[in-house]
């Protein structure tokens, strides 16, 4: 048997009265994914450990059966592995975003999703003014900042502080001395670089400073293949995404066209994996436009990105016979615009049938799998 996982990012989410009490993924029009739930069964799986804080990272490392508690060093070294960097022992990877902070205000935490090329041209001036640590551009505004012989720092995610002073949230302990010379540097070097004067001129946000966050050291995870006796791959725009599968030894199919934002080719990452199925076990299909819906706090963009997950579920279904599972890694609600921990729903073809017709938050949740750890599920979904 073979199987795929298509994961919306961020899909879940709360009532809505702009939507007439309906949830995103209510509202949205998903026939295939409804199709799912008819032919199909669904549950909930809750994807946040206790005292741990409601991330990709979390999410997806659980409902890929590696559990937290053991794995988890950090968001930073994860992205580290995706980019290919060698960490030594005592290195400390953080996620490097480069922000928009306006008179002591977290206004955006993505620069106004600053393209790849800035984002370089930024990193390619501060770095001689950074000599103890190293900087590696990424995608977009995820970048990476490494500290050798590093301590770690209390650190926030800036999605989470959209809106509020940075003051209070600004990297603690540790590290945070070094951490902060770089910020502080980062906002001169940026302040007249010739990317911002572009950038103003054409009516973006600019793009201040870099926020560090997530350190870690290099994890050690079993590989794919012996936890589960099968062989993986990952579908994934995202450098978090592919640094777990390149932890655990899955097989990494890049996507011509996939961009971890709303303009991502969708049906590309949908023949992609019916392509990898045909030599792989499993494949995990991430789909990130949601997630950055939510941040963004558009309902519009959110009910797109879901109506687009479902146009990936109803390619990948006529062209594959094998079991299909659909679900999000955490909720991203418009209203708070950053993740939250409550259980997210499931379905799945292949594994039995029960009365939901529809795939919901609400209907999930009397469904017939009930509610089930992450960190089961692929074992269950193997079974």
């Amino acid at each position: 048997m073979k199987y795929i996982v298509i994961l919306g990012d961020g899909m879940a989410d709360d009532p809505l009265p702009e939507l007439g009490g309906r949830t995103p993924l209510e509202y949205a029009k998903t026939p295939n994914m409804d199709r799912m739930a008819q032919e199909g069964a669904c549950g909930m799986l809750r994807t946040i450990p206790e005292n741990y804080e409601a991330g990709s990272d979390i999410a997806n490392m659980s409902i890929l059966g590696y559990a937290p508690e053991q794995y988890y060093t950090g968001r930073g070294p994860l992205e580290a592995m995706s980019m290919g960097i060698d960490l030594l022992p005592d290195d400390v990877a953080y996620r490097c975003n480069i922000v928009t902070v306006q008179q002591g205000i977290m206004a955006d935490f993505s620069a106004g999703h600053i393209s790849s090329a800035e984002g370089a041209a930024l990193f390619a001036a501060l770095a001689p003014h950074l000599r103890k640590v190293m900087l590696r551009p990424g995608v977009s505004y995820r970048n990476l900042l490494v500290v050798p012989h590093g301590d770690g720092a209390e650190s926030t995610p800036p999605h989470d502080i959209v809106g509020q002073s940075i003051a209070e949230f600004l990297p603690k302990n540790g590290d945070a001395p070094l951490l902060l010379d770089c910020m502080e540097k980062s906002a001169a070097v940026f302040s007249d670089h010739p990317v911002n004067a572009a950038r103003l001129k054409a009516g973006k946000p600019p793009a201040t400073q870099i926020w560090p966050w997530s350190g870690g050291k290099r994890p050690a995870f079993p590989a794919f293949s012996e936890k589960y006796h099968k062989n993986g791959g990952m579908i994934s725009a995202v450098d978090l995404l592919n640094g777990i599968a390149r932890c655990a030894g899955m097989e990494i199919i890049t996507v011509p066209g996939a961009t971890g934002y709303f303009d991502t080719d969708y049906l590309a990452k949908a023949r992609y994996a019916l392509d990898a199925i045909r030599h792989l076990d499993f494949v995990y299909v991430h789909i990130e436009a949601p997630d950055e819906a939510g941040h963004l706090g558009s309902i519009e963009e959110k009910v797109r990105a879901i109506e687009n997950v479902d146009r990936v579920v109803g390619a990948v279904r006529k062209e594959f016979g094998g079991i299909v599972a659909v679900l999000p890694d955490h909720p991203t609600p418009v209203r708070i615009k950053t993740h939250s921990r409550e259980p997210v729903p499931f379905v799945v073809t292949g594994k039995g049938c029960d009365t939901c017709r529809h795939f919901t938050e609400n209907e999930a949740r009397s469904g017939m799998f009930g509610t089930k750890k992450a960190t089961e599920f692929l074992s269950f979904l193997f079974s």
